[in-house]
């Protein structure tokens, strides 16, 4: 990690523009845990310009349609089952951004969006910004992943976004690129960056196409090798990648961060383009 930040520091502090983040959020835990990976997180935060508001598509608001959050004060949503109960007491109470939400959707239009007040900041927010903003002193929204649309219409649907980087507001999609729950080996979850032969073959090709800027077979992801098939068997995980590789600019890289393999079929791998 300290040799990702002494490579990009200069671009992090000089660019009038934000950099634009896909981060893999893992397990809720991540929201009490102590571990790299929310070290990382802390680290980026601290070297970023300080973003005038937050928009974060989620893989965990996947709906039909396009939907913006748009209340004051966005709930802290625990959208998950069997875990201690330190973590459905834990609240982000970060405001909302109503202005900001407006804006969205007049930048998506011809695209029909809607504002609404009934999600919140589900856990793939905050348990990132947890760590990030701990003083929950930024406004953020969500944007939800319409799931009827396949990955070139997300594409084309994020670049519609790009004048928001030139406005302070910090663009992050939150998912994992290596995200197959059915094949995860729990008892080996805390092994460490354990991954099978054929995720760590997907992971390690989806990685180089990140950072040679080759997004189109990343949009035809599901005419890639069988591996890869295996690595996103739904795509509301991988989805915000490609949120988040649409507003690439030419001059711009990637850089990926905390690319690590977890339980087998799950990667933390996150990325930082700038």
């Amino acid at each position: 990690m300290a040799d990702l930040f002494k490579n990009i520091g200069p671009y992090l502090s000089n660019s009038n523009t934000m950099p634009v983040l896909f981060l893999g959020h893992g397990s809720p835990m991540n929201a009490l845990e102590e571990n790299e990976f929310v070290q990382n997180f802390r680290k980026l935060a601290k070297d970023l310009p300080t973003p005038s508001s937050i928009l974060c598509i989620s893989a965990h608001w996947y709906t039909r349609g396009t939907f913006i959050t748009a209340m004051e004060r966005p709930k802290t949503i625990h959208d998950f089952y069997g875990f201690p109960k330190e973590l459905y007491d834990i609240d982000y109470p970060a405001n909302g951004n109503p202005d900001l939400a407006k804006e969205v959707k007049e930048l998506l239009q011809p695209v029909y969006s809607e504002e609404t007040n009934e999600w919140g900041l589900d856990h793939g927010t905050w348990s990132l910004l947890k760590h990030m903003y701990p003083m929950a002193d930024i406004p953020v929204i969500q944007m939800s992943i319409d799931g009827t649309k396949p990955a070139s219409y997300h594409y084309e649907l994020a670049k519609q976004l790009q004048s928001l980087r030139n406005k302070g507001v910090l663009i992050i999609g939150s998912g994992n690129i290596v995200h197959n729950l059915g094949m995860v080996d729990f008892q080996n979850m805390q092994k460490e960056d354990y991954g099978f032969d054929w995720a760590r073959e997907a992971r390690n090709n989806i990685n180089r196409l990140i950072v040679d800027k080759n997004h189109q077979p990343l949009l035809d992801y599901k005419n890639l090798s069988s591996v890869v098939q295996m690595t996103v068997p739904t795509p509301d995980h991988y989805l915000p990648l490609i949120y988040t590789l649409a507003l690439q600019r030419k001059t711009e890289n990637a850089w990926l961060f905390n690319d690590k393999m977890l339980g087998g079929s799950l990667s933390m791998t996150s990325t930082v383009i700038v």
